[in-house]
């Protein structure tokens, strides 16, 4: 029996989880720079599966997420805070990773 919806968000949560954890040994060395393109790109990522399922209010959570990780406009943070923010953030990605069940869209016509 077929699943009427996938967790797609599941792997690019937890891959972008890993990453902002990896991304704590990073935080004052200039290569930070691939850690928030990766972690924006996921964040973009599980936002194209929030919206194929409407779950809107995950994007609350996801669209700071792409914003303060953005590599092109940069948002100087430091400290202790922007410590924590990384692990907000992780949390976030995998609570949604988890939760998200995007539908399976069903193809009526055979292939062929």
């Amino acid at each position: 029996m077929d699943s009427p919806f996938l967790r797609s968000a599941l792997a690019p949560g937890l891959l972008g989880a890993i990453v902002l954890i990896a991304g704590l040994a990073l935080l004052d060395v200039e290569s930070f720079i691939i850690i928030r393109y990766v972690v924006s790109i996921l964040a973009l990522i599980v936002c194209v599966f929030v919206i194929q399922a409407k779950a809107w209010w995950w994007l609350l959570g996801l669209v700071p997420i792409a914003v303060i990780w953005n590599p092109v406009i940069v948002i100087e943070l430091h400290g202790q805070g922007w410590v924590s923010a990384q692990f907000i953030a992780a949390l976030v990605l995998i609570i949604i990773g988890v939760r998200l069940k995007v539908p399976v869209r069903r193809n009526d016509t055979p292939a062929g």
